[in-house]
């Protein structure tokens, strides 16, 4: 019997990567440990990895680094802050580990409340490329989320959270409470087996200038200046 196609191509997102190390053994148990109380209904394993990630972690986007070894699943499953890159490289992580085929996505985005000392250190700019975003393969279909805001930074921003059921997308937050825009999407990135680290890594240089200058510019406490832009 012949394996449809569709199906080896599916099948390819349960795989480990160098970065997106799934089989690793602090994976498996960041993954055992978020799905404890979980029933087998892939969904319902899908929502809550989502949540563990996006609370489990705190947003932090002066955590940014041009060091390849950041951006493995298995040294991001040690911390409790990271960036939507990390945020969403864990997840991907953790999904394939629990048998639910994953794959990073990313996209160009403008973050309108964008704080001053963050726009700053990015030369004056709102735009973020290559935001990072997670779809996982939930009962027949890809479903995208995006787990870097954590329900403390939302409260901060004066953000509703973004939810996650694991049939609809759930990506970025158009609006804040008070009706302001906070962000849109600007250019698609695609989709990856594994995080291009390099590729994502020339851009930085490309778009911000120096990225030597750019990250020295990059230390704070990102959810106390959010909490005084409310």
């Amino acid at each position: 019997m012949t394996v449809p196609r569709a199906h080896l191509d599916i099948d390819r997102y349960l795989q480990p990567a160098t970065f997106i190390d799934s089989d690793h053994p602090l994976i498996l148990a960041f993954t055992e440990r978020a799905l404890r109380g979980i029933g087998a209904s892939v969904v319902e394993r899908g929502v809550a990895l989502y949540y563990a990630v996006r609370d489990g972690l705190r947003y932090d986007p002066y955590s940014l680094s041009l060091k390849p070894e950041e951006y493995v699943a298995s040294t991001i499953a040690q911390r409790d802050y990271g960036f939507c890159i990390p945020k969403a490289l864990l997840l991907v992580a953790a999904a394939r580990a629990a048998g639910i085929p994953a794959r990073p996505g990313y996209a160009d985005v403008k973050n309108h409340l964008c704080t001053p000392k963050l726009r700053a250190a990015m030369n004056g700019q709102d735009l973020f490329v290559y935001h990072g975003y997670v779809e996982m393969y939930l009962n027949g279909q890809w479903v995208k989320s995006t787990p870097a805001f954590n329900k403390e930074l939302c409260e901060r921003f004066g953000v509703n959270t973004l939810e996650f059921n694991g049939v609809e997308h759930a990506m970025l937050h158009p609006f804040d409470r008070d009706g302001r825009q906070h962000m849109e999407y600007v250019r698609e990135r695609g989709t990856f087996f594994d995080h291009p680290f390099a590729q994502i890594s020339a851009e930085l240089g490309a778009v911000y200038g120096d990225v030597d200058v750019m990250l020295a510019r990059l230390n704070g406490d990102f959810a106390a200046e959010a909490t005084a832009l409310v």
